[in-house]
């Protein structure tokens, strides 16, 4: 390719064919197809169990089918090009989050899970009317809506960017076609559609990755290749000790910060509970959440080593200063053409797979929301029991209505920057409040509804305030993260280099090597790794609770019901409550005690 510019290598990349889109199109009207069959051809739900079946798929689910669904919900389009993106400019040091992941199962399996599936709940925000009052039930529903409006974008923005960079096409014609597909089987088919469409696009996505790697691997020597090439950069390395809150990932922030982001976006988050509600028993929901992790830890290993598939491929000509990827989740796809693009129909797999998992994440957000609005916004506030048509109306016209403003927002999306960083950040806005709020439930029963609310919107104004300072910093250069040494000496086309460079063209001569060293600004609140927000937010929102609580009247943990509490603090409470019979009541105790055993 010696002589030709950067323009001509993109085009040369550009290889998506007709057997690519016939791929492409086939995984949309597979989906599509499968939204018709639960929404017109399957046996329709006895009357009055419309709901029910629409939102939680009757209660009767499998475990299988669901664990799949939850990968494929959690893992979106943001984690399959933001986490190799990740690597590949930061190293694998966000890999150690993975001591998160774990210990989020536990405590998950123990704390929260068996709350909400005991109570049988359909939205989560049901559980702190019950909990707290109808405040808090109103304040946790509004809060979960703007987070999923402000993280459903971001979705579904990252595939166009991979579509956009394997053929050329503009973003936003992509959007919105793909978008109106997943209304669809969503709005027609429910959770049951949902499901059973995320446990084809999973397939795909393991799929997809996979085929990249290995046919990657082989391409550039082998895999002691990328592991040397990787440890010579400095990408593979030891977990850092440091512990420093403004360190950007170190072994405290990934495995003390993930575990709460993580109990956050699974244990309390009506997009995931909404699935392990949809289970029979908790037993098979436990099943399920296990299951969900290792299919998940599994997925995030493929990404972190296409992370370092990238650089061992492009080590001596890195794509981003050549600007041959215009944005860094581009990387991915860049690779993909790279190659595969020889290979008809195989770089439409892999965009069908990226596809997979935005659409999954997206009709599982929009089925959320039509939980929520149904259960918290409309339920409460009817004079009268809602008809089964009008149920039916409102689930549905809320998944078309959310889905159209998320194509709207795409628009603004756009100009946000690297989005991995970027959607865990936003989300920590409204995430570390409410993960607060259900903590406090079903942990700390003297804490109320006063106290919960107070808590809430004050973690919630700190938090903007953080993430909106850290946001501005980050634009403005304030503060900036020490990345991994990039090279263009074996760059074969000339380009117009890019920052911190010379402005210049150069030709496949010329030696670059880019580090951009951290920042070292004075302290401030904002400057601290984004993953301590959801933690820090939650931990704010529970101490000012309890105070608040404590100050106008704690609850008397012995007047509520038992199970609205974790098992390990309703054992807790009985033995308390045991202790405080008076010695001289016997005949009562010998009676509450004959009747447990």
């Amino acid at each position: 390719m010696t002589g030709l510019s950067v323009d001509d290598v993109k085009i040369s990349l550009q290889k998506f064919g007709l057997y690519d889109y016939v791929v492409f199109v086939l995984m949309l009207a597979s989906c599509a197809m499968i939204g018709v069959y639960f929404g017109f051809i399957k046996k329709k739900a006895k009357k009055g169990d419309g709901e029910a079946d629409y939102l939680v798929g009757g209660r009767q689910m499998s475990v299988i089918p669901v664990s799949l669904s939850l990968i494929a919900s959690f893992i979106s389009g943001i984690s399959l090009l933001g986490t190799p993106t990740e690597i590949y400019v930061y190293g694998i040091q966000y890999m150690y989050i993975v001591g998160g992941v774990v210990s989020m199962g536990f405590i998950m399996m123990y704390i929260y899970l068996p709350v909400f599936h005991n109570l049988q709940l359909t939205s989560t925000y049901q559980y702190l009317q019950t909990r707290f009052d109808k405040r808090m039930r109103l304040f946790g529903s509004v809060l979960f809506t703007f987070a999923t409006m402000a993280w459903l974008p971001i979705v579904i923005y990252v595939p166009a960017l991979a579509f956009n960079q394997v053929t050329g096409v503009n973003v936003h014609l992509i959007t919105p076609l793909v978008c109106v597909i997943c209304i669809f089987y969503t709005c027609v088919g429910g959770l049951k559609a949902v499901v059973w469409t995320d446990v084809v696009q999973t397939v795909m996505m393991f799929g997809a990755m996979l085929l990249i790697i290995i046919k990657g691997t082989l391409d550039v020597g082998g895999l002691d290749v990328v592991i040397d090439r990787a440890m010579a950069s400095g990408r593979i390395e030891l977990p850092d000790l440091r512990f420093d809150m403004t360190t950007r990932h170190n072994i405290y922030s990934c495995v003390i910060g993930g575990v709460v982001y993580w109990l956050k976006t699974n244990a309390v988050s009506q997009n995931m509970i909404q699935r392990y509600l949809s289970l029979p028993t908790l037993k098979d929901a436990n099943r399920a959440l296990w299951t969900f992790i290792v299919g998940t830890l599994f997925l995030l290993g493929l990404c972190c080593y296409s992370g370092l598939l990238i650089y061992a491929k492009y080590y001596d000509c890195d794509p981003l200063t050549t600007k041959l990827a215009k944005a860094k989740d581009q990387l991915l796809p860049l690779l993909v053409m790279d190659t595969l693009g020889d290979f008809p129909g195989l770089p439409g797999l892999f965009v069908a797979g990226v596809f997979s998992a935005a659409l999954s994440s997206l009709s599982t957000g929009l089925n959320s929301m039509s939980a929520v609005v149904l259960e918290d916004f409309f339920k409460p506030f009817s004079n009268r029991p809602l008809s089964e048509r009008a149920t039916a109306i409102i689930m549905r016209s809320v998944v078309g209505v959310f889905g159209v403003i998320c194509v709207c927002l795409v628009l603004v999306v756009e100009k946000l920057g690297a989005v991995l960083q970027l959607s865990m950040s936003l989300g920590s806005v409204s995430n570390g409040p409410l993960l607060g709020i259900f903590t406090l439930g079903v942990l700390i029963p003297w804490a109320n509804g006063t106290g919960a609310i107070v808590g809430g919107t004050i973690g919630l104004v700190v938090m903007a305030w953080i993430c909106f300072k850290a946001q501005i910093a980050i634009a403005t250069g304030e503060m900036t993260f020490e990345t991994k040494p990039v090279d263009t000496q074996g760059c074969s086309y000339h380009f117009i280099a890019s920052e911190p460079m010379s402005m210049l063209a150069m030709n496949a001569t010329t030696t670059s090597t880019q580090v951009t060293p951290a920042s070292e600004p004075e302290f401030a609140l904002y400057h601290i790794s984004y993953l301590w927000y959801t933690l820090m937010g939650a931990l704010i929102t529970m101490v000012i609770a309890v105070i608040v609580s404590f100050i106008v009247g704690a609850n008397d943990p012995y007047k509520m019901n038992p199970k609205l509490f974790s098992p390990c603090v309703e054992r807790m409470l009985d033995r308390r409550r045991d202790k405080k019979k008076p010695a001289e009541d016997s005949e009562p105790r010998l009676e509450v005690l004959e009747t447990r055993h």
